[in-house]
């Protein structure tokens, strides 16, 4: 169990617990709430032994291993699998234990470092590591790829993946969606829920928080307040507290109201002195109830569009993609042709990697168009929210300098909808979305995301665009900033195309979805529950398509094995010849023959050896399922060790003389 009891933690001078108490029970999946600065980061160090409480007392069994996802970029060159497989903190206590047994020579060491290591799952390790992989979102042809090859994001994704590779009792999990598309960021609720040990997740992700949580702690006013449910049930149960507070407040105040006006009436006549007196006293020691004081919440609203073209834009045949500095553009999404209306509320589908993006960018212009047509109602006005934000600001620029600057490229481009221009009127629409003082003139490199969405979201409203082009616009925002947009769309009066892994703003805000998948776009037939079961059945179908290749593989390599060099031979000389190649000559049959018969040699003696290696690897591992002696025991596994090196490296070889036998005959019939 974890137990904070009167906890008082301070970040600077600002106190963020103050003689707060809660508990956390083993196997309980907890959601940690609270707004943007409440704490929620804060209370992970204190957990994982960044910070220390300044008093009070935090007790959590020391026998627990711990995993959380590392915030750091990863800068390394190791391939993504072998990244993963070591988040497995006991397995690379295992393959130490085992080097340093070897190198010390001691059999009974030997023996319990390689039982440790069978234990620790070395056989499956780069196959649970790429099943990780490949459920958040990498492709097959992706899994060796270095680490430093991928962008921020990805790498995150490396560093979610790590963590989950990590055997634990604990896991801390600090926003966890933030760069997930919704296909990985479904497989990653499936995976939480079969999560065995005690995990507290930080999301501002309603619809995962009900997915993966069962408690949710709440801190406000630097308090903990634990809640028996998920987030949809908290916000139930903490509306209902919150409202018999009020009314509870309200009775005391009546009451306190009442006792005051006898004393104050009473007080100076001496036949009701002690009355008066009785009351003072209850008043002195009535326990007061503390008004319910509301967090002022953020509210904004789109302005209402000065034209509305109908349709919007309309596609036909277009291709879309991504230019090379060489050749032909690369393209992703082709043949698309369809029509976005007036009022429509699109939202966009589609597996990672699939192109919504790139969609979503072309039509906003930043991306060209590969090929076709894209046609552009009259009065058109386009709000684009990229999924980066700083695709569209300055880090060295200030909120009002941003203003400025869109106010005068929209008057000079003659934007349609473009507001007031002068400064104190840029300041008091800065204003509206909680940039005052001293923030309007804060560089935006300083800033966090949430904030930096938020000026983002200010930019688009000014404009007075009627399409809104939304990429990703919920990844740093909190849950009320969250509601406020999905209740500023829904009184938008133009058009929407919303990519979003936030099911909940995507319930709420779209009446039909487009599916982006193998290369065109498609409605989806369908809710977001039907989708979710869709990503789950694909993500299934690329699994079980790795797993029989890789069957496949080893099969034929086996196969290829156990064959003797004779029936080799005679499969070769008995294989039909395609009717369309050549004929060869004496002259060049002989030359052939000459040419490969070296390497046949080499093959029929390598395949010989990958025999033996298979037939001693297959009889040491049954020798293995019974009790041995420590000694017999560190020498098999030294020895199994040794074996699977050897395999490796005459399989290697066996597919080199495969390619150079297939090149020479390749070669000869030309």
């Amino acid at each position: 169990m974890i137990t904070l009891r009167n906890v008082t933690l301070r970040r600077g001078t600002k106190v963020v617990l103050d003689q707060a108490s809660a508990h956390i029970n083993p196997g309980e999946c907890v959601g940690l709430v609270g707004r943007n600065g409440a704490g929620k980061s804060s209370l992970f160090a204190l957990l994982n032994g960044t910070l220390h409480e300044d008093a009070g007392e935090v007790q959590w069994p020391r026998q627990w291993r711990m995993s959380q996802v590392a915030q750091d970029m990863p800068e390394t060159d190791q391939p993504c699998t072998e990244f993963v497989v070591e988040g497995d903190t006991r397995l690379l206590a295992a393959r130490a234990a085992v080097a340093a047994a070897e190198a010390s020579n001691d059999g009974e060491a030997m023996a319990y470092a390689y039982t440790e290591l069978s234990d620790a799952g070395e056989h499956d390790a780069p196959a649970r590591a790429q099943a990780l992989l490949l459920g958040l979102g990498f492709q097959v042809t992706e899994l060796e790829r270095p680490v430093n090859s991928f962008s921020g994001g990805w790498r995150m994704r490396l560093q979610l993946a790590r963590a989950l590779m990590c055997p634990s009792d604990l896991l801390l999990l600090d926003e966890p969606t933030n760069h997930l598309d919704l296909d990985a960021l479904v497989w990653l609720e499936s995976w939480l829920k079969r999560y065995q040990g005690t995990m507290l997740v930080i999301s501002h992700d309603r619809e995962f928080l009900d997915a993966v949580t069962q408690v949710t702690l709440h801190i406000e006013r630097a308090k903990l307040n634990r809640y028996g449910g998920n987030y949809s049930r908290f916000e139930d149960m903490r509306a209902e507290q919150l409202s018999l507070q009020q009314a509870a407040f309200s009775r005391q105040q009546e009451k306190v109201a009442h006792l005051q006006k006898f004393i104050d009436r009473f007080k100076a006549k001496a036949s009701k002195a002690k009355q008066a007196q009785s009351r003072v006293k209850a008043l002195e020691r009535m326990e007061r109830i503390a008004p319910v004081l509301a967090d002022a919440e953020f509210t904004f609203e789109f302005e209402e569009p000065a034209q509305l073209p109908n349709p919007m834009l309309s596609l036909r045949d277009a291709q879309f993609g991504y230019p090379q500095e060489h050749g032909a553009p690369r393209v992703i999404v082709t043949n698309v042709t369809r029509s976005v209306q007036a009022g429509q509320r699109i939202g966009i589908l589609g597996a990672n990697g699939q192109g919504k993006s790139t969609v979503v960018k072309t039509v906003a212009h930043t991306l060209a168009l590969i090929s076709g047509t894209i046609t552009e109602g009259k009065g058109l006005n386009i709000g684009y929210f990229a999924q980066q934000e700083l695709d569209v600001l300055r880090p060295a620029d200030t909120p009002l300098e941003h203003m400025i600057r869109l106010a005068r490229e929209a008057a000079a481009e003659g934007r349609l909808g473009a507001q007031a221009t002068r400064e104190q009127d840029l300041r008091n629409f800065l204003g509206r979305f909680q940039f005052s003082g001293d923030m309007v003139k804060q560089a935006v490199g300083t800033m966090s995301g949430g904030e930096k969405a938020r000026l983002v979201l200010c930019m688009i409203v000014w404009l007075r665009p009627n399409l809104l082009l939304l990429d990703e616009p919920t990844n740093h925002l909190d849950l009320a900033t969250r509601e406020a947009l999905a209740m500023a769309l829904n009184e938008f009066e133009g058009t929407v195309m919303l990519v979003s892994h936030d099911r909940a703003l995507l319930r709420s805000v779209c009446d039909e979805f487009w599916l982006v998948s193998h290369g065109g776009v498609a409605p989806f037939d369908g809710d977001l529950d039907d989708y979710q079961r869709y990503l789950l059945d694909m993500a299934k179908a690329q699994r079980e398509a790795v797993q029989q290749d890789a069957a496949k593989a080893k099969a034929a390599v086996a196969s290829a094995a156990a064959a003797s060099p004779a029936s080799s031979t005679t499969s070769v000389a008995s294989a039909p010849s395609k009717p369309s190649a050549p004929v060869l000559s004496a002259e060049r049959r002989q030359q052939l023959t000459q040419a490969l018969r070296p390497h046949r040699k080499e093959l029929a003696s390598t395949e010989a050896r990958m025999a033996e290696l298979q037939a001693e690897q297959s009889a040491l591992e049954q020798r293995l399922l019974a009790p041995l002696p420590p000694p017999e025991l560190a020498e098999a596994g030294k020895r199994l060790k040794a074996i699977a090196e050897a395999l490796a490296t005459t399989e290697e070889r066996w597919l080199e003389l495969q390619e150079t036998i297939e090149t020479l005959e390749k070669e000869a019939s030309v």
